[in-house]
Parts: structure tokens; sequence; C-alpha cells
């Protein structure tokens, strides 16, 4: 019997690409949820017509968008086994969710991170600011925690009961790395599997701007250093 998977799509402006997303998904899914987080273009009318569940988060965020997802999923009936996040931009290959989400079923890992090797990227698919940003997070989780992440790569899956349990906090840029930060502290299993990685359409809300990858380097850096000193 398969797993029910749901993916949660966090979404801010992405009318050009979220029904590109949204139609490269495998068929197998059970719900695939996009959040508009105050979305102002047409990204919530795409997603529909797409086929999605569409919500909406005002409080302008990416945690908020995906604790607006987790919060619709748990007032379901369905309780699924698989919890997948996907940004909306098309920088990721959707049908490449089949091989993120194998290690869980296949292996019973707990969490599994989309790893976006240098190999594999498109040329210019990451700033300078991501690329230092990743190898200056990793480098200091595996200083202070052993972790073995190479990757703070949004495309993930996690089993939703362990996700559940991490007790997920942040409201916008440190959502990735406080989710791998606990599923440290709590012992879970965890692998990255490599994916490949496009330019983006559209302008990057984080690394596209000065502030944005300000604002996400610090969040990120300050989820490391107060769990460095629990």
């Amino acid at each position: 019997m398969n797993p029910i998977i749901k993916v949660i799509i966090p979404a801010f402006n992405e009318e050009d690409s979220i029904g590109l997303v949204i139609h490269e998904i495998p068929n197998e899914i059970s719900e695939i949820i996009v959040v508009s987080n105050h979305s102002t273009d047409k990204t919530e009318s795409v997603a529909k017509n797409a086929g999605a569940i569409v919500l909406r988060e005002e409080k302008m965020g990416y945690g908020y968008a995906c604790l607006k997802g987790l919060d619709y999923i748990a007032a379901q009936k369905c309780t699924p086994e698989i919890i997948v996040f996907l940004d909306g931009d098309y920088s990721d290959y959707p049908e490449e969710l089949t091989k993120i989400v194998a290690p869980i079923i296949n292996q019973d890992i707990d969490m599994v991170i989309g790893a976006r090797d240098k190999k594999l990227r498109e040329p210019g698919s990451m700033t300078v600011p991501q690329i230092f940003g990743n190898w200056l997070a990793t480098t200091l989780m595996r200083l202070f925690f052993g972790a073995k992440f190479t990757d703070l790569g949004p495309f993930r899956a996690i089993k939703y009961d362990k996700l559940l349990e991490l007790n997920m906090q942040d409201k916008t840029y440190g959502w990735t790395v406080e989710m791998q930060l606990k599923a440290i502290k709590k012992r879970f299993s965890y692998v990255e599997v490599p994916v490949r990685y496009k330019k983006r359409i559209g302008v990057s809300k984080v690394s596209g701007t000065i502030k944005g990858a300000i604002f996400a380097g610090v969040k990120i850096l300050s989820w490391i250093f107060k769990y460095s000193f629990q």
C-alpha cells in the first residue's frame, strides 16, 4: 500500500511558475497544498486551476506559509505519512519528488534533504550569497553538532509524525535550518539526496535582494548559535 504523501508549496507571486510546478509533481501524491503568502498576482487562481488546494497566509514569511499548510493538514481526517516541502519558483525538478521520498519509504529514514549538488546545478542557479550561506551554515553545523549536511535545500521530505515532534517555530527564513538542527538534536535518521537545480522563474525574494540575503543569513546563524549553547 502506497503511503499518503502531501506536498506543501509556499508561494509569493509565482503566477508564471506555480502551474508548471504542480503539473510536474508525480500523480501518486495525495494532495498538493499551495500556500499563497500574500500574493498580489494570479498565483492563487493558477494554482487552483492546476488542481491544488490553495490557502492564503497574510503574514509574510516562509515559515508562516509552511505552518499554515501544516495547520490545514492537522484539521483533516486523513493523516499523511510523509510531508514534502517544495518551492513554487520552478527551480527544483518536481518529478524528483519520487527520489526524495524513496529513502523514507524503502529504508525507514526520518528526513530527506534534496541537496543541490554542484555537478547537477545549472550555472547561475544559485547566487553567491546562497552558496556562501549554505557553506557557512553546514560547516558550523558539522563543527558544533557533527552533522553531515551539505545543503539547506528547501526541497525535502519528512515523516509527518516526526515533523510534529519537532514543534517547528520559525516564521521566516530560519525554517529549513531549524528543521535540520532539531532533527539532529532528536537523533532522527536523515540522508541527503543529490537533486538537480535550475534558474528560478522570477526574482528570488531572499537571495535576490541584499536585505533578504542579510536577514536570511542572520536568521540561520541565530538558530545555529542558539542550539550550540543548549
